[in-house]
């Protein structure tokens, strides 16, 4: 599911909308227990702060709790927003880490080729269980939800 932004100000400028019915919908589809993944298109100058970051990676821990997937992708110049230029990887990164730091455990950056936060890592030994690159997968080293390396529960469908 798509996240906007984390901030009201964005919804009302940029989609012409409201961000509660969103978080609501995130919070409804993980009391139901339907597998949602997140995805954040980190616009630069729009919603790329540290502060909005920050409050994100809160509200997602409380709400979603620290196995829900969430994705930032980096944004590209391109249909209505073409005066800006592409998102620094370093904002991604900043993005990243703020989650990092409040105890998400699958955290992505997306839209970067070869980065190796595109690859899903055991949140307890923090080896790699699913080697990805782009849209393919290389390897998947999960048994029965577990990671294969230290029997960690591994957030997902596994089937």
């Amino acid at each position: 599911m798509d996240l906007k932004a984390f901030s009201q100000k964005f919804y009302t400028e940029i989609v012409n909308g409201e961000m509660k019915p969103v978080l609501d919908a995130l919070v409804t589809l993980r009391k139901l227990g339907v597998w949602t993944e997140v995805v954040y298109l980190v616009i630069p100058t729009l919603n790329d702060g540290d502060p909005e970051f920050r409050a994100l990676a809160r509200w997602f821990k409380t709400y979603l709790g620290s196995d829900v997937p969430l994705h930032f992708s980096r944004f590209y110049p391109q249909y209505l927003l073409k005066n800006l230029p592409p998102t620094p990887l370093a904002t991604l990164e900043r993005a990243k880490a703020a989650c990092d730091a409040e105890g998400l455990h699958y955290v992505y950056i997306g839209n970067v080729p070869g980065h190796a936060a595109e690859k899903t890592y055991c949140p307890k030994c923090r080896r790699v269980v699913v080697d990805r690159e782009g849209y393919s997968i290389k390897s998947v080293r999960i048994r029965g939800g577990k990671c294969q390396d230290c029997q960690q529960r591994i957030a997902g469908v596994w089937g």
